[in-house]
């Protein structure tokens, strides 16, 4: 008896697993929505780079990029948001997130590289002109990237992300230190910046509700930073950092003469980059929309959804 009821309760939930499969949409369909994020990998140089992308290619597209410690996972909630009416890019450089990372004796971890290899990609994409969301490191990168073909850039989403001598402040002077002597000394104060006490404190510093703040953050980046060799890494890159200071006043130029529409939104809070460092961009670009948030350095976090919809405000003025 007891069996028969277990064949017959079975056989009714695969009737009913036949008939929800027939409604539901397979694989394939769910992949064309525009809100469905593709997590992507493409061979460059020899490295295999990370990338999620979502949208329709044959809209405008946004590039997003990420800063440190953290990945294209950073604007996981931000795509979707886009992608309705954007085709939207954000890789993972090498050495951070999914993306390869070679030995830091053996591969030269550079902004410069970033940029080149943000290029490439874009470039087998078909992207021929974007908008881009430049975050602490991906400042830099994308900075780089519009030096070298301004005409491809339509505007700025500019969060917390530098490109003022000024706007380095207190936080950055052992990394000034290290650039001026990159000593065993040195670098061993920095790799304080590399554990997870530092790393909550990055995510946490000037929030105004850190319930908002997602712990998988911190896990997320804190295994990505133990990984075995990757503190080399990091060195690295804060070490070449020094290098972005003596293209500042090129890049400032650059705004002056072409003028890109800018969209500055920045935690106001952050020790690492002040608010001093988004005023200064008032300098240069004449054509901005500027807010200042009551935040700190991970401003998507607290306020996506104020961002998001600022972005999408905003971005129409790139492409018309």
């Amino acid at each position: 008896m007891k069996n028969g009821m277990i064949s017959t309760t079975f056989a009714t939930l695969l009737t009913g697993t036949s008939l929800l499969s027939g409604t539901l949409p397979t694989g394939s369909e769910a992949a064309e929505s525009p809100f469905a994020v593709a997590m992507k990998k493409m061979e460059i140089d020899g490295l295999n780079i990370a990338y999620r992308e979502a949208g329709d290619p044959n809209n405008p597209t946004v590039l997003l990029l990420h800063g440190f410690p953290t990945s294209s996972h950073m604007f996981r909630e931000l795509i979707p948001e886009l992608a309705s009416d954007y085709h939207v890019i954000a890789p993972d450089y090498p050495g951070f997130g999914a993306s390869d990372m070679p030995d830091a004796a053996e591969y030269d971890y550079s902004f410069a590289n970033a940029a080149e290899i943000v290029t490439q990609l874009i470039d087998a994409k078909g992207v021929d002109d974007y908008a881009v969301y430049l975050m602490d490191y991906g400042a830099p990168v994308g900075y780089r990237m519009f030096a070298e073909h301004p005409d491809r850039v339509t505007g700025f989403i500019i969060q917390n992300g530098n490109a003022y001598e000024e706007g380095l402040r207190d936080f950055w002077d052992p990394i000034k230190a290290y650039w001026a002597e990159p000593s065993s000394e040195n670098s061993d104060v920095l790799r304080g910046f590399l554990t997870m006490e530092a790393t909550v404190w990055q995510f946490t510093h000037g929030v105004g509700d850190v319930s908002k703040i997602s712990p998988d953050n911190y896990w997320h980046v804190q295994y990505l930073l133990d990984r075995p060799g990757n503190q080399e890494v990091q060195l690295e890159m804060f070490l070449d950092y020094g290098t972005n200071v003596g293209e500042y006043e090129k890049w400032q130029a650059m705004f002056r003469e072409h003028q890109p529409p800018a969209l500055i939104v920045w935690g106001q809070n952050d020790h690492i980059f002040p608010a001093e460092g988004a005023h200064l961009y008032l300098k240069d670009l004449k054509d901005v929309e500027f807010h200042l948030l009551d935040t700190g350095h991970f401003a998507l976090e607290e306020y996506g959804e104020v961002i998001a919809a600022e972005i999408l405000d905003f971005l129409p003025r790139t492409h018309n």
